[in-house]
């Protein structure tokens, strides 16, 4: 079993479903990203992904390109990423997961990016625009000790969906709605409706639903339906607005972990 899944799982078993943030590499500052990355651990994420910026990242919407611009302008790379994943795993034992595109993990080198990232301590890798008829030509046999997340649609077809489920490890990344991260979600049965009916063919991974989650209301109303949620456009449009001290963004994910508790299920 993964260890992300086995985690996830465990989460679960408790009482709780999974907080995963995601955070764009070295933003808002460089020089402390790692001590912001403990906060955000330490104000009750179970996960974090950390973004490594690419100048044209096509599932992004403003708030995380306009970040991604930002750091790359201060020299931020996957390198600076995957040194600031080993800092962070030095003191604390929660789970990094990589996400960023299959450029820049090619310009770095596949194998070499693998084995970095598990010399670093990741536990798991997203690149969102490897698809999945590409899944074995891209992710050699060097991915073997990390998890490849994989996402899935509300407009994906059920056997895409159950084939999607077998190959990716870890977790299953589930995007709310179309388009792109940061967008205003419209609760209605369009919205529930598919993430329900995908829950029900989903048998080999936890379900993690990212895109458009933004508040504390918006995880209670994910929650019944899945093992977790997955939180980027908001924190990081916070980090734009907050002191250095990240007080607000900190608050944030405070008030999201804290809707994630005693959930019970709904038919």
């Amino acid at each position: 079993m993964s260890y992300l899944k086995n985690y996830i799982n465990k989460k679960n078993e408790s009482g709780e479903k999974v907080l995963s943030v995601f955070l764009t590499a070295g933003f808002p500052h460089k020089e402390n990203f790692a001590d912001l990355v403990l906060a955000v651990f330490d104000a009750g994420a179970d996960i974090v992904e950390l973004g490594f910026p690419f100048s044209d990242p096509l599932a992004d919407g403003f708030v995380i390109q306009l970040s991604s611009t930002e750091v790359l302008k201060n020299g931020v790379n996957l390198g600076f990423t995957l040194d600031q994943a080993k800092r962070i795993k030095e003191e604390i034992n929660k789970p990094i997961v990589l996400m960023g595109y299959a450029n820049s993990v090619l310009s770095y080198g596949i194998n070499r990016f693998a084995e970095d990232a598990v010399e670093a301590g990741v536990s798991g890798v997203i690149i969102p625009d490897v698809p999945l008829d590409e899944y074995n030509d891209f992710f050699s046999e060097k991915f073997n000790l990390l998890d490849t997340i994989l996402l899935t649609t509300p407009t994906s077809v059920d056997d895409r969906t159950i084939a999607i489920d077998k190959q990716s490890r870890g977790f299953l990344y589930y995007v709310s709605m179309t388009g792109t991260t940061g967008g205003k979600l419209d609760f209605n049965k369009y919205l529930i409706e598919p993430l329900k009916h995908t829950a029900s063919l989903v048998k080999h991974n936890p379900l993690l639903v990212g895109f458009g989650i933004s508040s504390a209301e918006d995880v209670k109303i994910f929650m019944p339906y899945c093992s977790g949620v997955i939180v980027g456009s908001a924190v990081i449009r916070t980090l734009m607005n907050d002191n250095n001290k990240y007080s607000n963004t900190l608050k944030l994910v405070r008030d999201l972990k804290l809707a994630t508790y005693k959930l019970e299920a709904k038919s």
